[in-house]
């Protein structure tokens, strides 16, 4: 299992209760894909730098998880083709251990 970060960028205009519905949604096929979600971070509505599919602001939501690296394939696939779903970034986290040398100094 590796450790992954899901940034997504999402329509204003699918209100409370979409969200909820899309994020439901996105756990369930990272759970399809074997994979557990640790942490859903949402920040809300920003303004974007520049226009994205006709919009001016999005909502930003970040999804924190455990999958094997054979779901990546079948995530990115579904958040593709999710309509609400405006810009998405999938990354693989490292984890960092500290160095005994270091923890010795401090």
């Amino acid at each position: 299992m590796r450790n992954y970060e899901v940034g997504l960028l999402v329509r204003t205009d699918i209100g409370e209760e979409g969200l909820t519905a899309l994020l439901e949604k996105v756990k369930t096929w990272i759970a399809e894909s074997s994979g557990t979600v640790v942490k859903t971070d949402v920040w809300g509505r920003r303004r974007l730098a520049y226009t994205v599919r006709k919009q001016n602001e999005g909502l930003y939501v970040f999804i924190s998880m455990e999958m094997p690296p054979a779901g990546e394939a079948a995530l990115e696939r579904n958040l593709r083709l999710s309509e609400p779903i405006m810009r998405y970034l999938v990354t693989r986290q490292e984890i960092v251990e500290a160095a005994p040398a270091a923890a010795a100094q401090a």
